[in-house]
């Protein structure tokens, strides 16, 4: 077997493309969740005067319709993903994923200009379609450039690009609305999609066709990969195996609590009158940071741990469900974070959680790849992120009415549990991660 350190390293520049693209992503669609905290944004979109005072009636009624805000995103969300994973299995990785910046960029510096909350709904909708393009185009990228021994690793490092922008996002965007005004926290960080989309599309090519790829490296990409033919597939036979629906399972379960996280935490450190402290625009900076650090090295960890199990001989089956089970408890105490006074004590446990989710993600990614043929894993992966998308929405849609007449606390007992009953499900529907054969798959060859 070839030693990774000496094949040439092209590919970890791939990873670091998929990180910034990842991260950009992620700045995009999380400005709205620390957007939402700004007490003129909230007027604005309930259509109040700047000197009328906020009540708790409108603030609740706020909170409920920016859950129906979170649930537009996500459907659009759902529906993109299975727009853009089979496009992007038919004109490819570098055009599709181009398609799905341009159009997430335009719908976040859209953001800037609307006036209430049917404006921000329909923005957050084009938003939505658009983003979906960069985990399809992400995993398929990866499955491309990587032998199946060093995609969890890969996954891994390049989903810590979420966290990074998540952190970003913390940072920055509470500076612009404090000296600029909300408005301008879209206006910037939508423009940063445009300097995204020139870098992938001169940067980005298949391995075969990149002349900085030594032949040395390629050989070791291709080291554990049959040739494959290109296939038509449809999404009706995809979903006719098992290994479709234990991946959709991992999604539906999972992705939905990342989803809370991303669009509730600000707010629960803002509004949370269980804490001895609260965090506002002026302090979401430091435990934002501390909480997506811990989680990038989840992501980075996790994903280097099923691929170190294999490494020392052990399967893939084996790897990746100990990992995930790792992963699923260490989420399990978060439902003691709506309980306790400590705000340090919260920050530690949801730190914790958010370091196993994308530890869960990094290797879900994997199930893609190693369970089908690399010419329909953004097919795959993208049914998977509809099924996540959807449980997304159902979560969303309860999420604001839950937290407005019973607090945090049933939020986050769902999310301590979801975990577990997902792999418990994933190995009842897949005991033994059995990959597809191509032939199994084929309906013609183009």
């Amino acid at each position: 077997m070839q030693n990774s350190t000496t094949s040439g390293r092209f590919r970890w520049r791939i990873v670091a493309l998929l990180f910034l693209a990842t991260t950009i992503n992620y700045v995009d669609r999380q400005v709205l969740s620390f957007t939402m905290t700004d007490e003129l944004f909230r007027k604005e979109m309930l259509d109040l005067a700047p000197n009328q005072p906020l009540s708790k009636e409108a603030t609740d009624r706020f909170k409920v319709l920016y859950g129906d805000v979170d649930a537009a995103f996500k459907f659009a969300y759902a529906i993109g993903f299975l727009i853009v994973g089979w496009l992007i299995d038919r004109i490819g990785t570098r055009r599709g994923f181009s398609l799905g910046i341009i159009i997430w960029s335009i719908a976040a510096v859209l953001t800037t200009f609307v006036q209430n909350m049917s404006g921000l709904r329909w923005a957050r909708t084009l938003l939505g379609l658009g983003e979906a393009a960069n985990f399809p185009s992400s995993i398929k990228t990866v499955s491309e450039w990587f032998p199946r021994r060093e995609r969890s690793f890969a996954n891994g490092l390049f989903n810590a690009g979420a966290n990074v922008g998540i952190i970003l996002t913390a940072i920055a965007v509470p500076y612009l609305i404090l000296h600029f005004g909300w408005r301008s926290s879209f206006f910037v960080t939508g423009v940063l999609g445009f300097g995204l989309l020139a870098l992938w599309w001169f940067t980005y090519s298949k391995p075969e066709r990149n002349k900085q790829v030594s032949a040395e490296e390629l050989a070791y990409i291709r080291s554990d990969q049959e040739n494959e033919p290109a296939l038509k597939v449809s999404w009706g036979r995809l979903l006719g195996y098992k290994q479709t629906w234990a991946f959709a399972v991992g999604k539906f379960m999972a992705d939905p609590i990342w989803w809370f996280y991303m669009s509730w935490l600000p707010d629960f450190f803002n509004s949370n009158d269980a804490l001895d402290q609260k965090l506002d625009l002026k302090s979401f900076g430091i435990p934002f940071l501390i909480i997506y650090v811990v989680s990038d090295a989840g992501s980075v960890f996790f994903g280097w741990l099923s691929t170190r199990f294999m490494e020392r001989g052990w399967t893939a089956n084996r790897a990746r469900k100990t990992t995930m089970l790792i992963c699923a408890l260490c989420v399990v105490p978060i439902f003691f974070a709506a309980q306790t006074s400590s705000l340090t004590v919260a920050i530690a446990l949801i730190a914790l959680a958010t370091a196993a989710h994308q530890g869960w993600s990094a290797n879900m990614y994997t199930f893609a790849s190693d369970l089908f043929p690399k010419n329909v894993v953004a097919s795959v992966t993208g049914i998977g992120g509809m099924f996540g998308a959807v449980g997304g929405i159902l979560l969303a849609l309860l999420a604001g009415r839950i937290i407005t007449n019973f607090g945090y606390l049933p939020m986050f007992i769902i999310s301590s549990c979801a975990y577990l009953i997902a792999l418990i499900i994933i190995h009842l529907v897949l005991p033994r991660l059995e990959p597809v054969r191509v032939e199994e798959l084929v309906d013609e060859f183009v």
